[in-house]
């Protein structure tokens, strides 16, 4: 079985941005936040507190598929993509965000994805409720947001995907389901909080 994406996009239009961790989960980061998020530090501690977690570490304690976290004093709060590092994109007409748990190719991932959406019996876990400003930017979550768009000393930059949403109160959540012998799905849906 295949694990990861394709490249190209299909018959419908160009593919979504997929994002890979470096084994830890991704999160969603709000724009007007991203230079508040620290990522991961060498120590796992925060610079210059010797017991507080360091951002990274605070996404990793997130035991559901899916939970919420603070980002800074301004009660600013980041969506975490707990449970696995699987590599996810934002499908902007669900506002959700598709986990490549298994497929054999992208276009297989996305029509299970579409059966799992419309399916009224899917089982869904609640993730609590999301409370974001507007645009935010899918990433991995040992990244530091002010490191995004800078290259590595060795090539390559950090992966992140635009994730265009309004700003409003989400009620968070999400599934993971084998729809048949190749496509197994993760989903991490927002609805408005009066859904």
């Amino acid at each position: 079985m295949i694990t990861s994406p394709s490249i190209a996009g299909d018959a419908f239009g160009p593919s979504p941005v997929w994002v890979e961790s470096m084994g830890g989960p991704l999160i969603v980061v709000p724009v007007s936040a991203l230079a508040s998020w620290g990522g991961g530090t060498e120590s796992g501690l925060m610079a210059g507190d010797a017991t507080a977690p360091d951002d990274y570490d605070r996404a990793c304690a997130v035991d559901d598929l899916a939970g919420v976290i603070p980002i800074d004093k301004n009660g600013t709060q980041a969506l975490v993509l707990a449970d696995e590092p699987a590599t996810s994109c934002y499908l902007p007409q669900h506002r959700a965000f598709l986990r490549w748990l298994g497929a054999e190719t992208e276009a297989g991932l996305s029509a299970a994805a579409d059966t799992v959406l419309a399916d009224p019996a899917t089982v869904w876990e609640e993730c609590g409720t999301w409370v974001s400003d507007g645009p935010a930017v899918l990433m991995d979550s040992a990244e530091a947001g002010s490191d995004l768009g800078i290259e590595y000393p060795n090539g390559g930059m950090p992966a992140e995907a635009s994730v265009p949403l309004p700003a409003g109160r989400w009620r968070v959540r999400a599934t993971q389901t084998k729809v048949d012998e190749e496509n197994w799905v993760g989903l991490v849906q927002l609805l408005s909080s009066e859904s």
